[in-house]
């Protein structure tokens, strides 16, 4: 019988939350994954912690790394003695940790302490009969575990800690935040629930590792890694992974022998555009994961696109990957947010409440289209953070202000320099609470002059639009981008509207009278789709916003006939 919990580690998380105050740095208590995990409870081994959040952005995915190469993951019966199992592991070398989780049945992720156990464990593995298909003789660090004798070891299962591996549903979430007291509470709550685990990363992490053991055939010196949510701190259980493959260690040993009186290089197929060989290479690594590897199913070669991919299903680990040839600005984007998402408590609360938000009224789709991405929602925070009196987070210049000399980086001729250090980045003295910031958020943006105004996150300051696109938002590295182009106008009105609907809910409500008539209130109102709610609470938002709405729009049409008669009186 499996018991569907987090394991130790989650069961604190979701049992016993503390909140932190406004303007609490590193907030939520950073595990080694480098994603923010929780707000802070009180626990012992608070030192190591603080150390662990002063972590960079690039110490971080080097430990992931290391730690994804010296895992394996077991298929395992749904009857199973997990001791049993971890005795028979533990005689390959030392268990570091594991967890299970539930996906197309049981599986289990199981750390080594040492990479030569995987080793000793391959070599005691045994190739799959080809009885009914016949099998391609690759191994890898996928295995299934069988039990030899089912029956007779049925009796020695024991209750299984599944780590989930998707966030709850918005209607039990609802239920949830009804029982907070604040709408801060709410928000960390939601937080809290669809954050990515420690156990959810690791996977990640693994699936890139995987990944990394098809390329190297090919290219030795290459890695695949993770970038955008997966490794931002703002990743959502259930997102897809983003990978590239990285070939920057190659070019580091390139330079190692322009030393002495000679110089020796590889021979190398020579091509006419770094985007065919991107094309090239991908073409083949997609082909190589559709025909040998294992789990990797539904695999898609887009290699026209601007920027060329694969995207394809890892069954073992139940994500949807898409994989790319190094995108060192995105891994910028990437490490930006990171840093943004470690400052301050309140920063990914209000970016996860907004998200979720957008996605209940249909203004996000994970498909591509004309609505708002994430990614811009997500900038569209970071800016009213930036414009808060006093900012809550720093504007880009103000970062690469801070940059040393090993913080530079001009990539394709952008200035991409920004400080690593987050010891570097004085904390903020804005002490605004969540209940505050979610309702000023909407109200900002409510009333935001879109038609004029553009968002530049380098400067933290409105500017004219260069060009007419209904949202204009300013990539914050390459500057002559627009990363909300795609939006169009009535996505961008509805947004408005949504907005200004919201910021009236939150102003107009009864809180203690809601609680008693067990009716939603705060974050819990805001996250049901207006029109689907109660009919007395349509009737009070039409006579809000909508109504006055429709009593302008009445009285400027009486002026212009007023107007208009006079005129003809005059006449």
């Amino acid at each position: 019988m499996a018991l569907r919990a987090g394991g130790p580690a989650l069961v604190l998380l979701r049992g016993r939350l503390r909140l932190p105050g406004p303007g609490a740095r590193g907030h939520a208590r950073l595990g080694r994954s480098g994603a923010a995990a929780q707000p802070a409870t009180e626990e012992p081994g608070e030192d190591a912690e603080v150390s662990t959040r002063k972590k960079t952005f690039a110490e971080v995915q080097t430990e992931r790394l290391d730690q994804a190469e010296r895992t394996v993951l077991i298929k395992c019966p749904s009857k199973i003695n997990e001791k049993k199992l971890l005795q028979y592991l533990s005689s390959h070398g030392n268990v570091k940790s594991h967890f299970f989780f539930e996906n197309r049945g049981i599986s289990a992720l199981i750390e080594f302490s040492e990479k030569s156990s995987i080793a000793s464990l391959q070599d005691a593995v045994g190739i799959p009969g080809a009885s009914e298909h016949h099998v391609v003789p690759y191994k890898s660090r996928l295995f299934t575990f069988t039990l030899k004798n089912p029956v007779s070891q049925r009796m020695e299962e024991t209750p299984l800690h599944l780590s989930p591996q998707c966030h709850i549903p918005v209607k039990d979430l609802i239920q949830k935040l009804c029982l907070a007291d604040s709408i801060s509470s709410q928000m960390y709550i939601l937080l809290n629930e669809y954050q990515l685990t420690e156990e959810n990363i690791k996977l990640r992490f693994l699936a890139c590792s995987l990944v990394r053991d098809f390329a190297r055939a090919y290219f030795p010196d290459s890695t695949v890694k993770p970038f955008g949510s997966s490794v931002n701190t703002f990743g959502k259980l259930g997102s897809d992974v983003d990978m590239f493959l990285d070939f920057h260690d190659t070019g580091k040993h390139a330079t190692k022998m322009k030393k002495g009186p000679f110089e020796m290089e590889y021979q190398m197929k020579r091509l006419p555009s770094e985007r065919l060989a991107t094309q090239r290479i991908l073409s083949v690594i997609g082909d190589c994961l559709d025909n040998f590897g294992p789990g990797c199913a539904n695999v898609q070669k887009i290699l026209h696109a601007r920027c060329p991919l694969v995207k394809f299903s890892h069954q073992p680990t139940g994500f949807q990957c898409d994989l790319s040839v190094s995108n060192s600005i995105a891994i910028r984007s990437s490490e930006l947010l990171y840093i943004y998402g470690c400052l301050d408590s309140r920063v990914r609360a209000l970016v996860f409440t907004i998200r979720c938000w957008a996605r209940v009224h249909g203004l996000t789709n994970s498909a591509p289209g004309t609505w708002i991405t994430n990614f811009s929602l997500t900038m569209m925070v970071m800016f009213f953070l930036q414009k808060r009196s006093p900012p809550i987070i720093p504007t880009l210049d103000q970062l690469k202000e801070l940059a040393d000399e090993k913080d530079k980086h001009i990539i394709g001729g952008y200035d991409c320099s920004f400080v690593s250090d987050l010891r570097k980045i004085k904390p903020t003295k804005n002490t605004e609470t969540l209940d505050v910031l979610l309702g000023e958020f909407f109200e900002y943006f409510g009333n935001f002059d879109f038609r004029k105004n553009s968002l530049n996150l380098r400067k933290g300051k409105e500017v004219n639009k260069p060009e007419s696109s209904p949202l204009y938002i300013w990539n914050p590295f390459e500057q002559d981008l627009n990363i909300s182009k795609n939006v169009n106008q009535p996505q961008l009105e509805k947004f408005i509207a949504m907005a200004r609907e919201s910021a009236w809910i939150l102003q107009k409500e009864d809180k203690t009278q809601q609680m008693i008539n067990k009716e939603p209130w705060g974050l819990a109102a805001l996250l049901i789709p207006f029109g689907k709610s109660n009919s007395i609470r349509m009737k009070n938002r039409m006579k809000g916003i909508g109504s006055e709405t429709i009593k302008s729009l009445l009285d400027s049409l009486k002026l212009n006939n007023a107007s208009s008669q006079q005129k003809a009186v005059g006449k």
